[in-house]
């Protein structure tokens, strides 16, 4: 037990703390706000308290939980929706109306309901770390693992109707008999142990043909995607939660504003998942802490996120956390280190933002979980960045540059123009390439990796002939040069450029982007030989084929004969007017 000794904003000086540890969990005050200690001097502990601090006086009483902050985790997290400390949001508006009222909680999950328990180990079985001692099928399409916390022999086991808190199971452990409920708890800091990270060498699938087909996402990875107000974050990220082959999506708004959050909230449970055909919420966990929230939670409400989607991890399955922004919670961050009065770094950040950002997207991996079946997972992280103005050269936009593999530079400017994803193709790109290189050869196409390659550089190559057509104009470029513009235009309106309301342009399967990407090269290389023959651009350019290019988005996923039968009646199409075969 200690005492206020001063208070500054969201940070609370306290004497009498000797028996506290960094990172406890206590509870400041007669309201009992609740702070975690994040320096320790002596006996003089400095703490950051999550909720609103006014009222708080010297000598108010503070008491340590001797625990720190962590997870209630259990069946029923899915389909939930929590603040940065796990608080159930619409359980505490039943308590508190539409704002939140400080010291006011929560269970996380809820205690009565009765969920359906299988054992899956009978009396006898020897247990670790990590065994799967039963399952509960939380949702449709989401079966819940309890799994063992501790290495023992097992003594009694129970199947039937129990909520979270009745004991399904008892180990003979080491330390004597431990009884084992639905429901376990995990610090929001300390990552969960695994036994081998695993290389990134399978793709993650988003339907996003800018992401799929230039910038390719591993299962595992690791994202950045910065871009100014505007320019899609949000959006692309919602695209992202619906069409990537995940088993589960934890969304986090951190220091967002509460209206873009609150169309989040009432948005998500509305959606379909188009994999299922069932509500996207069976598979999603919301996890809200707007900008007019103490800025204290808004570090909690990501660790809280990780937290969740390593327990999901652990159980074997592929976890998407969407985190939107980084750059709130920095900027709460550096709020927290000026009121310590520690030395600022650039832009005021304090000295440790690189150590920080790298500790938060490390947990970002695909693993051999820490289970004698051997289990594997993975969690891939999307981090969007909020740089002020959409200068990409400012602290966390490079700090989280140094530690991601995905670079995604959202571009306000093709936002405006309706190009949507707004991804700008010159300025992102993926490190992941040579390791997914191989997967791509053998499970979409042998030639897909070099049509990327050959696309990219007609895209960069536009780039540079845009910068002459502004001073001189289109006319004045070589045929073959304009040709290479036309087909560059194909490439971003007809390939990058996507459509969210089109139910069949909103999302590709791997083989139909492949497919398209083949059937704008290959007119590229049938024009420039034709070009090369004497044949002029104007009978090019009213090729029927290049209708049917600008059509192939449309198509259905399962149409990819119409897209293989227009590349063949191209192909015959320049044959006819140029004599072009494929000797």
């Amino acid at each position: 037990m200690g005492s206020v000794e001063r208070v500054y904003g969201p940070v609370v000086l306290a004497s009498g703390m000797g028996d506290a540890k960094i990172y406890d969990l206590v509870h400041v005050g007669s309201m009992r706000l609740l702070g975690e200690v994040i320096k320790l001097k002596g006996d003089i502990a400095t703490i950051q308290v999550y909720e609103d601090t006014s009222g708080i006086k010297p000598d108010d009483k503070i008491e340590t939980t001797g625990h720190p902050l962590s997870v209630e985790l259990g069946p029923g997290l899915i389909g939930s929706i929590y603040d940065g400390l796990q608080r159930p949001l619409p359980e505490i508006s039943k308590a508190s109306g539409n704002f939140i009222k400080r010291g006011v909680g929560a269970r996380a999950l809820d205690g009565t309901k009765k969920w359906d328990y299988t054992a899956k180990v009978k009396p006898g079985d020897k247990v670790s770390y990590g065994t799967i001692l039963g399952v509960v099928q939380e949702t449709p399409t989401i079966e819940h693992r309890i799994m063992s916390q501790t290495e023992g022999t097992v003594l009694d086991v129970k199947s039937g109707t129990y909520s979270i808190d009745d004991v399904v199971c008892s180990i003979d452990s080491t330390s004597g008999a431990v009884e084992v409920t639905m429901t376990q708890r995990s610090s929001v800091r300390a990552p969960r142990p695994v036994a081998d990270r695993l290389n990134p060498d399978t793709p993650l699938h988003t339907g996003q043909r800018v992401i799929d087909t230039l910038f390719p996402i591993a299962k595992g990875g690791s994202v950045a995607m910065p871009g100014p107000f505007g320019s899609g974050k949000t959006v692309t990220q919602q695209n992202l939660a619906k069409f990537a082959d995940t088993d589960l999506v934890i969304y986090v708004g951190c220091g967002e504003r509460g209206n873009e959050v609150a169309e989040v909230l009432s948005e998500f449970p509305k959606l379909t998942d188009p994999m299922s055909g069932r509500p996207l919420m069976e598979r999603t966990i919301l996890i809200a802490n707007t900008s007019n929230m103490p800025v204290a939670a808004r570090e909690a409400s990501i660790n809280t996120g990780a937290a969740i989607a390593e327990y999901y991890r652990d159980m074997g399955y592929d976890v998407a956390l969407m985190v939107d922004s980084t750059s709130r919670w920095a900027e709460a961050m550096r709020e927290i280190s000026s009121r310590m009065e520690e030395m600022p770094a650039e832009e005021g950040y304090p000295a440790y933002l690189s150590r920080r950002l790298a500790e938060f997207y490390s947990r970002a991996s695909r693993v051999k979980c820490s289970s004698p079946e051997g289990r594997c997972g993975s969690i891939t992280m999307v981090g969007a960045v909020s740089p002020p103005g959409g200068d990409f050269s400012e602290p966390v936009s490079q700090a989280t540059l140094q530690v991601t593999k995905v670079f995604l530079a959202l571009d306000a400017e093709l936002a405006h123009r309706r190009h949507f994803p707004a991804i700008n193709w010159l300025k992102s790109y993926s490190l992941y390439l040579d390791s997914l290189n191989r997967w791509f050869e053998d499970n979409v196409a042998s030639d897909q990796m070099e049509l990327r390659m050959n696309a990219v550089a007609l895209l960069q190559k536009e780039a540079e002939l845009l910068d002459i057509v502004k001073l001189v104009g289109s006319d004045t470029l070589p045929e073959s040069e304009q040709a290479l513009l036309k087909v560059a235009q194909m490439l971003r309106e007809d390939l990058l450029q996507q459509n969210s309301f089109d139910p069949h342009d909103r999302y590709s399967t791997y083989e139909k982007q492949h497919l398209m990407l083949k059937a704008i090269l290959t007119f590229h290389d049938r024009a420039q030989r034709a070009l090369s023959r004497g044949i002029q651009l104007e009978s090019i350019s009213g090729m029927k084929s290049v209708e049917s290019i600008a059509g192939m988005k449309r198509m259905p996923n399962e149409k990819t004969d119409d897209i293989k039968k227009m590349i063949e009646d191209m192909k015959a199409e320049f044959a006819k007017i140029a004599g072009i075969s494929d000797d």
